[in-house]
């Protein structure tokens, strides 16, 4: 089963853009959650996702409520600078779904009181608000695919 990225209220189309890429290149299936910061029509998304918008499956919910109801069993990490352990002291299994807010606020309180132990972080400098959106996922994304043995990757 492929992993699962999932943007919740995205603002920026090119992280989108870049985050669509690396979920095509992977075989990670991309899930909007809207309301959307943009169009999937805007010029900036297109060009960054280049050529690979055939080769992506995106999902599209549109709450956060509906992607729950979508999904109610699903094995989720959420990510956060508000995360006590690290992105890399778990044990990513296949189908994973791996969540993150919008770049310019994170994942709501709310969102992340659902399962407070499966908020996990990336380490950074002190006084330093977050890495990039489309880093982050990269990051998270790869690291779970190294877990995994990078399955169907060459």
């Amino acid at each position: 089963m492929p992993l699962n990225v999932v943007l919740v209220e995205p603002e920026i189309p090119q992280n989108t853009g870049n985050i669509a890429r690396t979920c095509a290149a992977t075989g990670s299936i991309l899930h909007l959650v809207h309301p959307l910061g943009f169009s999937l029509d805007e010029k900036y998304l297109r060009r960054a996702g280049l050529d690979y918008w055939d080769k992506v499956n995106i999902v599209e919910h549109t709450s956060w409520f509906a992607f729950c109801q979508a999904y109610p069993n699903a094995n989720c990490y959420y990510f956060s600078t508000k995360g006590r352990r690290r992105y890399t002291e778990v044990k990513y299994s296949d189908g994973d779904f791996l969540i993150f807010g919008p770049e310019t606020r994170g994942l709501s309180a709310e969102i992340l009181s659902q399962a407070p132990e499966r908020v996990l972080r990336i380490p950074m400098r002190p006084g330093l608000r977050s890495l990039n959106l489309a880093n982050s996922v990269a990051l998270v994304l790869y690291e779970a695919l190294r877990q995994l043995g990078f399955p169907g990757l060459v």
